[in-house]
């Protein structure tokens, strides 16, 4: 299935180029026999949550940290290729007084954590290369699974991600954690309550520069990934929160899309710099931009950008029929005028717009029904990411403690993921648009407006 797929997708990207007919199309394969969707899919309940959490570096020590301090559920193994990394995260388990299983030693000591019946949700946090085989080999084996982000990186990972957990029955879960920024979940319950009018447009985008970071890498492999692939690399930070807001699979759907990008102006100065040796070949380029059409008639602007000095941003911006909100580089909302009198073509600016305590006041109105004060008070002690990861794991056991459908499931993580692929047949084929597949196979009208499981 793999080699059919992407001859066929090679085939109509070279078909596509040669008659300048349409977009570029991609294949959805016929979804097996036997399988259903996974549409507001909700698994039995599980008071206890026993986690196996793999990959320890960065993200993924954090992770544990985190999770100790979630209720409804418990690290039950840590895993990593590096017995050092643990051995520390077993050490912090054990001096809160807490017992959970260490698996280390190779690249497959992953098996042995997935086969653990204690194990109810193997939370994925290794190198990108390695998420889709661990959470294949943890859905084969009964395990629930959550993976980080890019949790996939080509369209025949995120098929085989798709057709896994139907055919398991098993969640598949993104960790997007920017859907649970305070603002991105204020903002998308005004959009829920149809403050913005009807959401026609929205912005997202991943600009952070990395060249302070590259070396934390293990093998320094995202540098690497940069060096070797082209497109929009990393996508669902900026995509993921505009998406829920758009109804993306609850109502609309992506269509086509259309990349451009720089060239590699500094990539290949840092993979220089790491060497010491002349770097004459680097895939990405420095900016990389997407534009996404939907069914229904909307655009998606997506931006990647981690090769140069650009103040931090994910852009988020909703453009909606009666009104706009936007996070980067202020926050602000602004709402259509009422009245027209007395127009004024030189002013620029009647919008009633609504920023610093005016916005605050505002805001207070759309509390979002997942984010209690005490919740709110919690994650921002907590932390990560000033709080939005424990607002996404305290959903995440939240959602299975109760049997309930989890705030993202697998379309969203295919749909998301997908990009980097996408871009990049798009940009090798002179910016041509691409279709994006339906990953639901034409279950993306099935539900109405995104909605949380409460």
């Amino acid at each position: 299935m793999r080699s059919q797929l992407i001859a066929v997708i090679v085939l109509a990207a070279l078909c596509s180029c040669s008659t300048g007919h349409g977009p570029i199309k991609t294949e959805v394969p016929p979804r097996p026999a036997g399988q259903q969707d996974m549409i507001q899919f909700a698994a039995d309940p599980i008071p206890d949550v026993g986690i196996g959490v793999v990959g320890l570096g960065m993200r993924g020590s954090d992770a544990v940290e985190r999770l100790s301090l979630v209720p409804g559920c418990h690290v039950a193994a840590v895993c990593d290729v590096e017995p050092d990394r643990a051995a520390a995260s077993y050490k912090f388990l054990s001096d809160k007084g807490l017992k959970a299983t260490a698996y280390s030693g190779d690249e497959r000591s992953y098996e042995a954590l997935c086969e653990d019946p204690a194990v109810d949700l193997v939370y994925i946090c290794t190198d990108w290369l390695h998420h889709v085989p661990v959470a294949l080999y943890a859905m084969g084996h009964g395990k629930h699974v959550a993976i980080e982000v890019p949790s996939a990186e080509t369209l025949q990972d995120c098929w085989d991600l798709v057709n896994t957990s139907e055919r398991t029955r098993r969640h598949c879960m993104i960790l997007e954690n920017c859907c649970y920024d305070f603002f991105e979940l204020t903002a998308l319950e005004m959009a829920r309550q149809g403050v913005f009018g009807e959401i026609i447009h929205a912005e997202g985008a991943y600009l952070h520069n990395l060249d302070p970071f590259w070396k934390l890498y293990w093998n320094n492999w995202r540098l690497d990934f940069n060096k070797k692939h082209r497109g929009d690399l990393y996508p669902t930070h900026g995509l993921g929160p505009v998406c829920q807001a758009l109804n993306i699979h609850r109502g609309d759907r992506f269509e086509t899309l259309v990349s451009m990008d720089t060239a590699p102006f500094n990539g290949p100065k840092h993979e220089a710099a790491r060497t010491g040796e002349p770097c004459t070949e680097f895939a990405n380029g420095d900016v990389t931009t997407t534009m996404i059409r939907t069914a229904k008639g909307k655009t998606i602007l997506v931006e990647h950008d981690v090769m140069t000095p650009r103040p931090y941003s994910r852009m988020y911006q909703l453009v909606g029929t009666e009104g706009y909100a936007g996070k980067y580089p202020v926050q602000q909302v602004c709402l259509r005028p009422e009245g027209s009198e007395n127009v004024d073509y030189q002013n620029l600016g009647r919008e009633k717009v609504y920023s610093g305590e005016a916005l605050k006041e505002l805001m207070a109105q759309y509390r979002s029904p997942i984010l209690t004060e005490e919740l709110e008070t919690l994650a921002k002690e907590v932390g990560g990411h000033g709080g939005m990861d424990y607002i996404m794991d305290y959903r995440l056991i939240y959602c299975l403690n109760r049997g309930l459908p989890l705030d993202m499931d697998v379309y969203d993580l295919a749909e998301w993921c997908c990009i980097t692929e996408l871009s990049r047949i798009s940009l090798e084929n002179g910016s041509t648009p691409v279709e994006v597949p339906d990953f639901t196979r034409g279950a993306w009208n099935k539900t109405q407006g995104f909605s949380y499981a409460l």
